[in-house]
Parts: C-alpha cells; sequence; structure tokens
C-alpha cells in the first residue's frame, strides 16, 4: 500500500476576502457612525486599502473588516497589520493592510521541529517551496498532525490541501 501524504500550506480563498471586504464596505456606507468621516474599504490586488478622517475611526474601520473575515472563514494571521497603526495622509488616514500567505522558511523549521518532537513518529515531512509535505503508512497519523498543528499556536495560519 501507498503511503498517505497531505501538504501544509498557509493560503487563503481570494473570493472569500473580496466578499468581505465587499461586504464591510457596504455596512460602512450604511451605519450611522460611519456618516460624514469620509469612510471606505477596498481590496487592491494583495492590498486592503482602509481610510477615514481620524485615526479612531480608521481603525473601527479595521474593525468591522476583520468582523466580516471571521464571519466569511478567512483566518486573520493572514493579515499583516502594519504596528504602527494608521498613517496621516493629508487630511485623512489611511491604513493599508497586506494579506500574506505561504509558510517561511523559518516557520517550516519551526513546524517541522513541533512534529518531530510532538508529531506521530511514522510522520515524514519535507519542505516543499512554501509548503509542507507530510507522508505517513497511516492516515490516523497526518489525521494526529492536523490536529496538533491546529491546535498549536502558530503565528501563520495553516490549512491542509492534496490530502491522499
Amino acid at each position: 500500500m501507498a503511503d498517505a501524504s497531505m501538504d501544509i500550506v498557509s493560503k487563503y480563498d481570494r473570493q472569500e476576502v473580496a466578499n468581505a471586504v465587499n461586504t464591510a464596505a457596504k455596512e460602512i456606507a450604511n451605519r450611522y457612525d460611519f456618516k460624514g468621516v469620509g469612510a471606505s474599504v477596498e481590496l487592491v490586488g494583495e492590498v486592503i486599502k482602509m481610510e477615514a478622517n481620524s485615526e479612531d475611526r480608521c481603525k473601527a474601520v479595521l474593525d468591522v473588516v476583520q468582523t466580516w473575515l471571521v464571519k466569511r472563514g478567512v483566518s486573520l494571521k493572514h493579515l499583516d497589520v502594519p504596528e504602527a497603526g494608521p498613517r496621516l495622509s493629508g487630511k485623512e488616514y489611511k491604513l493599508d493592510v497586506p494579506l500574506k500567505e505561504g509558510i517561511s522558511q523559518e516557520n517550516a523549521k519551526k513546524v517541522n521541529k513541533l512534529l518531530r518532537d510532538e508529531g506521530p513518529k511514522g510522520v515524514k515531512t519535507q519542505v516543499q517551496g512554501d509548503a509542507i509535505r507530510a507522508t505517513s503508512k497511516s492516515r490516523d497519523d497526518l489525521q494526529a498532525v492536523q490536529r496538533l498543528l491546529k491546535e498549536a499556536d502558530l503565528d501563520f495560519a495553516v490549512s491542509f490541501t492534496n490530502y491522499r
């Protein structure tokens, strides 16, 4: 019998992100507390661009976007929110939040170490670009790996593809 395998990746559904941003934009246009503050949000490529006429309103727009992303099943770990917060540009405060996906080399090393230390013994891992391939003779071991990674407090979102 062939070995079972799966890919450990960090990807988001672009359509769900677009839907969440569009729904957030509609909510911002209709909410009373956003009237007359020039609040807006849009998705431009891989960046969510927000603006308002005050720093607090800009942060409130971010909160609305995050709420809709969670409702749409997109992990907030895909957002790379700048620590400095909104920046002043003319009379408007702007906040550009890039979306991130893929597992960096250092994060891949963390996952490999975690699986080596705490994972099932029969699981082998191999880094392939921005994904990690996990193979095992037992599908149960791969399911244990999925549970372990979902429970681990990693600083990036984890999803699983190519489960064979």
